[in-house]
């Protein structure tokens, strides 16, 4: 029995020390970035393990993150937060989230995500989150302006990192090569990265004539993601920290980080290559990016004091070719995961993050230049640009019409593939608002026509007011437009909009007031006739008087309104005076109003008669003889507008 006991000891002291030399194996594997290998020995430990150290499940994520497995990045950092109950730091919250929305898990993410910031109590992190939120679900509401395609020549290794050279275009790739025992990067197992440079065919954006670009200066190493000044004469590329004798440079840690070479480029060939001066064997320098005047190189590092994983940093090129002391770009482009390939075109930064809210992995943003070295909030481009995974480096033309971008999507033929997009601009709108009133009663007017017409009278947006009278237009920026309200059965009204050529602002409190027609006459009978109040005469006179202009206008407005209507003019007089005269006088007051009208620009074939009637159609007992009060005899004086056709 002892000896069994013992054999059985014995046996589980050696399967001890065996997981715990596998262990460390996979750890050793880990620290020196072997992360395809690394991953494997982890899970040869763990097929063992019921319960694995915290780091352990952390290393072996982690391992298949940095290599693109996110179905198997996934189930770890979930097991990680059932151990952690939810506590996990940021920056493994982050890569959890990246994770969840790379295997189609984007609502779930954001559930997590928002509980997380509201049990922080940030309402900046808040805020953001549910801004950068709307602005992404609002790109899935309108067309994109990006149309993507694959490149052909994509291997099926890492092709990334394209940047503009001229007419042509220089990438970095792992793709194959004849040479025999090239040398492998432990990270993902593929060749390290050179530069190649291909034409461009402008017609579709495909590559060919592909050649190694500075073939005889390029390191055994990694030589990837470059930029160069605007006469193409000089170059800053990213490369491994190298001595003389092209061996690694490493850091305290083991570790062989990136640094930034700048050179001349001489007939295909780097001429007085070197390091820029805040190149450091303890942290990374790379993705650099050239300002489009030259006077700034943007970059990224994990350099100590940032606020992520990687940060974004801009340093001045002083005219002597001298570079600044970096400055970090700050916590509106920075987080606590990655921020990375830069790209700048005129006052827009563009750059990828897996910290900012997107789709998932890294996704490609834009940032409009506020101020010297200040951006503003950053925005997400959309798809299909962005995706659920890895997409990066993206680079547009001078006029913004095209340009590539680099992802690890699914459908794509290697490990990172170049795409090619196509871009135009989407329509400049704003919006013009207001409120169409009741001019007597002041009450909004449901559904009333709002429409805006161009300098060619066409009709370019046109909207029915809601219940309490407002509306909002959507016109084209920069327009000079005629804003028209009108209403069946109301008078219209207009007025003449400026627009900027801002995108998205809003011109607002164009109001307008219209009267409904039942509101402008009056009924005695079956007779219709235009409310206006009584008109005065001087005495013995007929000119038309200050007083007798207001209530004529009234005349000139509802016929305005309304074109169809046809009206006749009739003048009375109060029986004071002989009736001869009386006659006469009212015929002449009848012209003066007629006169007044048609001077208005009424078409005299819509007054079908002008007739003075004295005092032959009194409308009370006030005859000849009979003595009536002055308010009595005003009855009698009156001029009407009646109605006969509408």
């Amino acid at each position: 029995m002892k000896k069994i006991l013992f054999i059985a000891s014995l046996f589980f002291c050696l399967a001890n020390v065996y997981s715990q030399r596998s262990l460390k194996k996979a750890d050793k594997l880990f620290a020196d970035l072997a992360y395809v290998e690394a991953a494997a020995s982890y899970e040869k430990y763990l097929e063992g393990e019921d319960q694995p150290g915290i780091k352990t499940m952390m290393n072996v994520a982690d391992a298949y993150y940095y290599t693109g497995n996110m179905a198997s990045a996934l189930r770890w950092y979930t097991r990680l937060d059932e151990v952690l109950k939810g506590s996990m730091d940021d920056k493994y919250f982050n890569r959890y989230l990246q994770a969840l929305k790379a295997e189609g898990h984007q609502t779930e993410a954001d559930a997590l995500l928002k509980k997380r910031l509201e049990t922080k109590g940030d309402p900046v992190a808040i805020q953001r989150f549910i801004n950068q939120k709307k602005h992404l679900d609002s790109l899935k509401l309108v067309t994109s302006n990006y149309t993507v395609t694959n490149l052909a020549s994509n291997s099926n290794k890492a092709d990334f990192g394209t940047a503009f050279y001229g007419d042509q275009i220089v990438y970095s790739s792992s793709k194959d090569t004849l040479q025999l025992g090239i040398k492998k990067y432990s990270w993902n197992d593929q060749p390290y990265l050179d530069l190649y440079v291909a034409d461009r065919n402008a017609s579709d954006g495909s590559f060919f004539n592909e050649q190694k670009f500075i073939p005889n200066n390029q390191t055994q190493y990694h030589n990837a993601t470059l930029t160069f000044t605007a006469d193409l004469k000089t170059v800053y590329y990213s490369a491994n920290n190298v001595k003389k004798n092209d061996k690694l440079i490493n850091s305290k840690n083991g570790t062989n980080n990136i640094e930034i070479i700048k050179g001349d480029v001489v007939n295909n060939e780097l001429k007085n290559p070197k390091g820029v001066s805040f190149n450091h064997k303890d942290y990374s320098v790379s993705h650099p990016a050239l300002s489009p005047d030259g006077t700034k190189l943007y970059f990224v590092s994990d350099m100590p004091g940032g606020y992520g994983d990687t940060d974004l940093y801009v340093s001045h090129i002083f005219s002597n070719g001298l570079l600044g002391t970096p400055k970090n770009l700050g916590p509106k482009i920075n987080t606590a995961g990655r921020e990375m390939f830069p790209f700048v075109k005129d006052s827009i930064l563009y750059f990828s993050s897996d910290g900012h809210y997107g789709l998932g992995g890294l996704d490609v943003f834009e940032s409009k230049k506020i101020k010297e070295d200040e951006f503003d909030e950053p925005k997400n481009i959309g798809q299909p640009v962005n995706s659920g995974f890895d997409d990066f480096a993206f680079i547009i033309d001078k006029d913004k019409k095209f340009g590539y971008f680099s992802s690890s999507r699914k459908e794509g033929k290697g490990d990172d593939d170049i795409y090619y997009f196509t871009r135009v601009d989407p329509p400049c709108n704003q919006l013009v608002s207001g409120k169409v009133t009741n001019i007597k009663f002041k009450m909004g007017i449901n559904q009333a026509d709002v429409k805006a017409y161009d300098k060619y009278g066409d009709v370019v947006a046109s909207v029915q007011t809601k219940e309490d009278g407002t509306y909002q237009l959507e016109v084209p920026c920069g327009s000079t437009l005629k804003i028209e309200a009108s209403k069946p059965n109301h008078t219209s009204a207009e007025k003449e909009v400026i627009t900027t050529k801002k995108n998205g602002e809003e011109i607002t409190n164009i109001d307008f007031e219209l009267s409904n027609y039942a509101d402008l006459i009056k009924k005695e009978g079956n007779v219709e006739k235009v409310d206006i109040n009584p008109i005065f005469f001087e005495y013995n006179k007929w000119a038309i008087t200050e007083q007798a202009a207001v209530e004529l206008d009234k005349v000139v407005y509802i016929m305005k309104n309304f074109p169809s209507i046809i009206i006749k003019i009739e003048s009375h007089t109060d029986s004071r005076g002989k009736d001869e005269y009386n006659l006469n006088l009212s015929k002449n007051r009848a012209q003066s109003t007629y006169d007044y009208i048609v001077a208005r620009g009424i078409e005299t074939s819509r007054i079908e008669s002008v007739t003075g009637y004295g005092e032959t159609m009194l409308k009370n007992h006030c005859t000849n003889g009979v003595k009536c009060t002055d308010e009595e005899h005003q009855i009698n004086r009156r001029s009407d507008f009646i109605i006969v056709k509408r």
